[in-house]
């Protein structure tokens, strides 16, 4: 079977990896193409998957629409030549617009309620749409529920284990304490109007944790010349081994907090958006989210003062895991049944 997948996102690529490995030793073959965004090269290239760029995205509203038409072109050059039997994506809109194009299908997943407009350029023009169980929007016929979360893709017991060299990648002592922050550049369509931390907030994160523990930053873009020197510097691929062994978390970034409460990482997610997948998170007690920087000083407080907290959250992980699929599995089940039925017709 020749199948399509199209990459829009760093976690994108690990929502496919173990997808493509499994299938390419059945024999499967793929063709991947993929934005120019943050690390997504980076990762493709450490996973040894090869890829075909369609450049990078835009910020406004006009760039947008005229990206739109420079990457179905490149995508539809791809395809005349690769001829797939089936397009897979995270919500893309030319991958879904492609493979309507010519003639074939396009199965999507989407976890995020609020990607009204993405979705609205997919969604007519894709088959089938992977949601899983906490997402809160009702799209119709074409969707199917999962009983998972899409980080369950790579963090999985079954494809992931931390791995303690990360201390010695970081040059700490392997029981130094360490605290994540994660901040965003807010430049995706569906963060138009939405914010995270304040400024002067980050910075009194920084102070109050460095008191305690190491402080390391991941973000998007530039910093402010006085945060400049926790940025951290690690390959992009060890990101979960570092958010694995970290005591807290605190950021932006749903993506990332979601990926602690899968790794028995406390996780404190400020963001003025909101989603399904994060609510049933939260009534599990592996995040706490916050709209604005309002309150969480004082819950950074609390979270530090208890001597337990790592142990408390890997049993909270635990019971959450045990309640839960492995998506890839599933979607390999899918696709061969698809293929089966495919050639059978």
């Amino acid at each position: 079977m020749r199948i399509f997948i199209d990459i829009g996102h760093p976690a994108h690529v690990h929502y496919f990896r173990n997808f493509i490995k499994i299938m390419e030793l059945k024999g499967h073959v793929f063709l991947v193409s993929s934005r120019k965004k943050e690390c997504t090269f980076e990762l493709l290239e450490s996973y040894g998957i090869s890829y075909f760029s369609r450049g990078s995205g835009r910020n406004s509203s006009l760039g947008k629409i005229i990206y739109l038409f420079k990457a179905n072109w490149i995508l539809y050059k791809l395809a005349r030549r690769f001829k797939p039997d089936i397009f897979l994506s995270m919500a893309s809109p030319y991958a879904a617009q492609v493979s309507w194009l010519i003639g074939q299908p396009h199965i999507t997943f989407d976890d995020t309620e609020h990607a009204e407009i993405a979705r609205k350029f997919y969604k007519s023009f894709s088959q089938v749409i992977f949601t899983p169980f906490s997402f809160s929007k009702d799209l119709g016929p074409k969707q199917i529920r999962f009983n998972s979360y899409m980080e369950l893709f790579y963090l999985h017991p079954s494809y992931f284990l931390p791995n303690n060299s990360i201390f010695s990648t970081l040059d700490l002592a392997d029981n130094k304490s360490y605290v994540v922050l994660r901040f965003i550049s807010w430049n995706a369509s569906h963060d138009i109007g939405q914010n995270g931390l304040d400024l002067e907030t980050k910075r009194r994160l920084v102070v109050k944790l460095e008191a305690k523990y190491k402080v390391f930053i991941s973000a998007e873009g530039e910093l402010p010349e006085d945060l400049k020197k926790y940025r951290i510097k690690i390959p992009a691929y060890k990101i979960h081994d570092v958010l694995a062994q970290a005591c807290l978390f605190i950021g932006e970034s749903a993506t990332m907090a979601q990926e602690c409460a899968f790794l028995g990482t406390p996780a404190i997610y400020v963001s003025s958006l909101n989603a399904g997948t994060l609510d049933e998170l939260e009534k599990d007690g592996l995040i706490f989210g916050f709209r604005s920087s309002l309150g969480v000083m004082e819950k950074i407080d609390e979270l530090i003062n208890n001597k337990n907290l790592k142990k408390d959250f890997k049993l909270r992980k635990q019971k959450t895991l045990d309640s839960l699929i492995d998506p890839t599995k599933m979607l390999v089940e899918y696709i061969e049944e698809y293929d089966r039925v495919r050639n059978e017709g």
